[in-house]
């Protein structure tokens, strides 16, 4: 255990306020982000694209919408790179939810992408 954490329940901090203030990491800049997938440009062509090579199987098809699981991706850019026009890099690194459910999200599919 870390001389931190033995500390902290030590003086009875379980937990800490979160996000900390301060400084942000700055090592998180350079990790990569889940995708972020840009409004209007995702048709039936694209999401068949970026869902056939996801290798965490974290994109997949539910009639007329792509759904992106937050809780499986793992950031590696293939969609991205299978689909520049229409995916983007979120940015967002701290994915925190009370439910599992609020980390799965449903992309609406244009009839024809733009």
């Amino acid at each position: 255990m870390a001389f931190w954490t033995l500390r902290g329940l030590l003086r009875g901090v379980v937990t800490t306020r979160y996000p900390a203030a301060g400084p942000r990491d700055q090592w998180a800049t350079a990790l990569p982000t889940p995708p972020r997938f840009v409004e209007g440009h995702v048709g039936p062509d694209v999401a068949s694209r970026v869902v056939a090579v996801c290798p965490s199987r974290a994109l997949w098809l539910d009639g007329d919408a792509l759904v992106l699981d937050l809780g499986a991706c793992t950031a590696c850019g293939a969609c991205r790179r299978a689909a520049p026009h229409a995916v983007r890099e979120s940015g967002v690194s701290e994915l925190a939810a009370l439910r599992r459910a609020d980390l799965v999200k449903r992309i609406p599919l244009r009839a024809s992408a733009r």
